[in-house]
């Protein structure tokens, strides 16, 4: 079960990135910015459930960068924000 946890996690960060990569999503987007925060939340809880100190500075740094951002989004309405229009 723990694995299949890991696996969300991983997945909804590298969705961000992916989409990021494609130009599909803005870095500074609620929806890129949530993928990361629900990501690495759940990847910290992991590395701290699992005493993994090198992951948990990694996941919860990321985390809390990704929890800030999207307050600043949301809260300040960014104007730079937004999913990518295709060329």
């Amino acid at each position: 079960m723990e694995q299949m946890i890991q696996i969300v996690g991983a997945i909804a960060v590298l969705t961000a990135f992916v989409l990021a990569q494609f130009k599909i999503l803005r870095p500074r987007s609620a929806v890129y910015l949530t993928l990361n925060l629900v990501g690495s939340a759940v990847l910290t809880w992991v590395a701290l459930a699992n005493r993994d100190w090198g992951f948990l500075l990694l996941e919860g740094v990321w985390a809390l960068v990704s929890a800030v951002s999207l307050a600043r989004v949301t809260l300040g309405g960014d104007p730079a924000a937004g999913i990518e229009k295709p060329a």
